[in-house]
């Protein structure tokens, strides 16, 4: 099976350096998307405002190495930090990817504790007494649309009301926000892994059966053969195919088939690759049964050593020791022992 993460095209650092492990397939598509500066570059151009566009030289973009995620968050975050000249002079544009279900209302703390991080790491490495702008981008896609406010004054008690005088002393920033969660078709614009992106964001966990899934698999493969670069396009293919298989939340893998069957129809390229996936996920399936059926067995034998135990007329304190089993277990099992 070919590497979900192997890339041909121009994507600075990130073939060569190891992002932390996260099993989130949200990561997973956002990260090898925007991991290729042709498809950032596309991205900015078609959805930032022309007053920031005017002065971002996208021609300058690089994806830079740093992330501010921690661990404990990074099942609910990503982000990707890229260096481009911003009006003739250094700067950067920072991502942050929401991936939770709901929009969080601290983000824009986040985000201002990641810059602050940024800026801290990169005056003491570089020893600068200034530092470079960030312009930070948040993408969003919940099972809701994003209620919360996209600037920090807006978290901040009665900053309106507050005096000037009083004001200069609160930091106040905005972010650009891009919510996908009902993201019109008519918007979806850019290169192909851009609008493949957005509608798998939109889509995916909405679909309730397997041809609604379908559907987007078809819209989506339509865009994929748009791309000139066929092994580009067989790679992306396959990040597509495990965000499908991993984040459809209705549709089971039992759907495999017929899925299968669909690709070999439209996109007979990429028969290779649904089968070589459809073969993964039929063999954790195995392997899920049989872990299943070792907690089943030892859920078996805890109740048959309870039930012995009370037969013989242990102390319910020594049946907890021996089985390591909670009193409220024990008395379950135990109302079920036939006098």
């Amino acid at each position: 099976m070919a590497n979900l993460l192997l890339v041909n095209e121009e994507t600075s650092h990130y073939p060569q350096q190891k992002f932390r492990k996260v099993e989130s397939p949200h990561d997973k598509l956002f990260k090898e998307t925007f991991s290729h500066i042709k498809v950032t570059r596309s991205f900015l151009h078609h959805y930032l405002p022309p007053g920031v566009m005017k002065f971002l030289n996208t021609d300058t973009l690089k994806l830079e190495k740093d992330s501010f995620i921690s661990k404990e968050l990074e099942e609910s975050y990503s982000d990707l930090l890229f260096s481009a000249d911003i009006d003739g002079k250094e700067g950067y544009v920072y991502f942050l990817f929401e991936h939770k279900s709901y929009a969080d209302r601290t983000v824009t703390f986040q985000i201002l504790k990641y810059m602050a991080e940024f800026w801290d790491a990169k005056m003491r490495k570089e020893n600068l007494k200034t530092v470079p702008p960030v312009i930070p981008l948040v993408m969003y896609h919940g099972n809701t649309s994003w209620n919360t406010s996209d600037m920090l004054r807006k978290a901040i008690a009665k900053y309106d009301d507050l005096p000037r005088e009083i004001r200069q002393f609160i930091p106040n920033y905005k972010f650009l926000l891009f919510d996908f969660t009902n993201f019109p078709d008519e918007e979806i614009k850019g290169e192909a892994r851009i609008r493949i992106l957005i509608t798998m964001f939109r889509d995916i966990r909405k679909a309730e059966s397997v041809q609604e899934l379908l559907r987007i698999l078809e819209r989506s493969i339509s865009y994929l053969q748009e791309l000139d670069d066929k092994q580009t396009g067989m790679e992306y293919f396959e990040t597509m195919l495990y965000y499908i298989f991993s984040a459809a939340t209705n549709v089971t893998r039992g759907n495999t088939d017929e899925i299968t069957e669909k690709i070999k129809n439209s996109y007979p390229e990429g028969s290779k690759i649904i089968m070589s996936l459809a073969d993964m996920f039929r063999e954790e399936g195995k392997e899920l049964g049989k872990e299943e059926g070792k907690k089943q067995g030892k859920k078996e034998m805890e109740e048959i050593l309870v039930k012995n135990s009370i037969k013989k007329g242990l102390d319910p304190h020594i049946i907890e020791e021996i089985t390591g089993l909670s009193q409220e277990e024990i008395q379950k099992i135990a109302s079920n022992v036939k006098e």
